[in-house]
């Protein structure tokens, strides 16, 4: 689990969505996305985007706290590469927000209905973060299914962060301003691209407003308000999800499969990577057991999703925050490309 993770973690949790308002006329999702509303499940429907393009189809999965509308910037640019839909899950954004449904196998089923519904066949999966849970339950009961998975620092095993007490333990012995990280003064939030600009500085990549617009709601002047309540109404829904996790298994999955990770950069640039210099000999020792269990697992998953049956190609993105595909798009838009047109 490596500091950008963590830090994605403690800087979103509780910014899970329940649904988005314009706050005035004058603002509009310019992303060129059709939106549709479909059911998957007795009451349920997920919000489903369409950018269209040309190839195969290609379904972008969000992780946790996000929607669909996260990869408003980067869908239109793998239009190129395929026709590109985007599924916002239950409980978040304006999909439905029911009581019950959060486990891996239930998340992963609305997948395969919202693919059946729109007759999306053999669709390129791919997925940030949480998501990985989805395809790899979809690619073990569906290869047949699917043309093929990639997963953008999607590899973790649930569990690993906050589940390890020994990790958060070594995490919590770091300064309150890693652990307890900026979320914005009130210039910051006088309006959504102040506030972008703020994610600029303090995590080097911004949301879209669309997005930002899913987690916040907007005041009458413009400015960004507070975060948009919670789903489902019994619990947090990172609880609801967590409990229905399990551990991953590939050994089933017999399409191809893309993995790129957000990695640590090698011993002595790993201060940066933190965004954290050690004060004295102590932090020194913490940084330097976190960066080794970052390292140790980050192999782990490695190896673990090599026992899928089909061809698994791993890219590690030395440096990368835990949003690849903000931080490091280049690589992330060459690879995808690339995998895209291996698989036609």
């Amino acid at each position: 689990m490596n500091r950008c993770r963590i830090f994605a973690a403690i800087f979103f949790a509780g910014c899970e969505v329940l649904w988005c308002q314009e706050s005035s006329s004058t603002w509009r999702d310019t992303s060129p996305h059709v939106i549709q509303q479909v059911p998957v499940d007795d009451g349920v429907r997920l919000e489903v985007l369409d950018w269209g393009g040309k190839g195969p189809n290609i379904v972008l999965l969000a992780g946790s706290g996000n929607t669909a509308h996260v990869f408003d910037d980067l869908a239109p640019l793998l239009r190129q590469s395929g026709h590109v839909y985007g599924i916002t899950r239950r409980g978040f954004g304006v999909s439905s927000h029911p009581e019950s449904g959060y486990d891996d196998q239930r998340l992963a089923d609305d997948v395969l209905r919202a693919l059946d519904a729109l007759k999306i066949t053999k669709p390129i999966l791919v997925g940030h973060s949480l998501a990985g849970s989805e395809m790899t339950t979809l690619g073990s009961q569906h290869s047949d299914r699917i043309r093929g998975l990639v997963y953008l620092d999607a590899g973790d095993d649930p569990g690993d962060y906050p589940g390890d007490p020994a990790y958060s333990a070594l995490f919590a012995q770091l300064p309150a301003t890693v652990t307890r990280p900026d979320r914005g003064s009130a210039e910051d939030k006088k309006s959504f691209v102040a506030y972008r600009n703020f994610q600029v500085r303090t995590t080097h990549f911004a949301f879209p407003e669309s997005e930002l617009r899913q987690m916040f709601v907007a005041n009458p002047d413009g400015s960004v308000g507070a975060l948009r309540p919670r789903g489902p109404t019994s619990k947090p829904i990172q609880q609801a999800i967590g409990e229905g996790s399990k551990k991953r298994n590939y050994s089933n999955i017999r399409v191809p499969i893309l993995y790129l990770p957000a990695a640590p950069p090698p011993a002595g640039g790993w201060s940066q990577y933190y965004r954290f210099t050690p004060a004295n000999e102590t932090e020194k020792t913490t940084l330097q057991r976190i960066y080794d269990a970052d390292r140790a697992n980050l192999t782990r998953y490695e190896n673990a999703m090599k026992a899928a049956r089909g061809n698994v190609r791993v890219v590690e993105l030395i440096g990368a925050d835990h949003y690849v595909y903000f931080t490091n798009q280049p690589e992330v838009l060459r690879e995808v490309r690339q995998f895209a047109k291996d698989l036609r």
